[in-house]
């Protein structure tokens, strides 16, 4: 599907309702008559994780990879208990606001799956597909309690050599058949280089504050916005190893969502798949073969 070019993107911003700055990669593309690809990352991840899937589908696709609020190239939130999926999901509507954007493919992982429900549940029309990358509105616990263990520790590493092998210690659980080079190419996903030269995290420690009270993670009952995604076609991706989205609640999801849903399972890999292996592309294809069937609204 479309060219494997590593398709040029644009720098752009938008602003907040409350004054932030915020930041996405625009890569352009897109046929005419289908909807945008809005790409919403994880808690502690950003647009940089986007970027082979893009590179996929440009240009057949027109791709948004979206930073939210103080990740990667967004401005940290003056308050941090804006670091909910509420005030992204108002975030991410001013941006298809600003962009005249009426319907749109939203791919979310982790974090940006919860966002992806709660925008369905905020107009049903908009979302004309979804990908749910290892998500879904039941979280299992021991997950849970993993991330609040890492996530806001404010870390740094002298070199991308060291960032990697850290990365390695701490998740090589979730990835398994990584080598080294593939932790190299996650490290410069995850982190940055500051103006000391020192390789840290990208993304604003205080994101941590809001999560780690039990219950803010999510917001509303996840079950009940997952309804207003039934009948659209939506990819459910779940890494076999996953410690957040359990066989059974991908299994339920399914049921719930009707028979345009589809689950694909990536084996030998934990939370979350990175989208772009060999198991998840034909699903990836069907999903938006279905949505390019579609008329377009009037």
């Amino acid at each position: 599907m479309g060219d494997r070019r590593n398709p040029a993107f644009e720098d752009r911003y938008w602003e907040s309702a409350d004054g932030v700055r915020l930041h996405y990669r625009d890569y352009g593309g897109g046929a005419e008559g289908r909807p945008p690809v809005v790409c919403l990352p994880g808690l502690t991840r950003n647009a940089r994780d986007y970027d082979a899937l893009a590179r996929r589908l440009v240009p057949d696709w027109h791709v948004i990879a979206v930073n939210l609020r103080g990740r990667g190239g967004s401005a940290a939130a003056r308050d941090p208990l804006s670091y909910v999926p509420g005030t992204y999901v108002t975030d991410v509507q001013r941006l298809l606001d600003d962009l005249g954007v009426r319907r749109f493919v939203a791919v979310g992982t982790s974090l940006g799956g919860i966002v992806t429900m709660l925008l369905a549940a905020a107009g049903r029309h908009r979302v004309a597909g979804a990908v749910l990358n290892d998500i879904g509105p039941a979280i299992e616990p021991g997950g849970l309690a993993r991330i609040r263990g890492y996530v806001g520790r404010n870390v740094w590493h002298p070199t991308w050599m060291h960032a990697a092998r850290a990365l390695a210690e701490a998740h090589g659980d979730v990835y398994p058949r990584y080598g080294i080079e593939d932790w190299l190419a996650m490290a410069k996903r995850l982190y940055r280089l500051n103006s000391a030269g020192r390789v840290v995290l990208d993304y604003d420690m205080k994101i941590a504050e809001p999560f780690r009270v039990p219950g803010n993670e999510a917001g509303p009952d996840l079950w009940r916005t997952l309804y207003h995604l039934a009948g659209r076609p939506v990819l459910l991706v779940r890494g076999a190893r996953s410690d957040i989205l359990s066989h059974a609640t991908a299994e339920q999801m399914l049921l719930r969502l009707g028979s345009r849903a589809e689950l694909v399972t990536v084996p030998d890999v934990g939370h979350a798949p990175t989208l772009d292996e060999p198991e998840v592309q034909p699903g990836l294809d069907r999903l938006l073969a279905a949505i390019a069937r579609e008329p377009t609204p009037a």
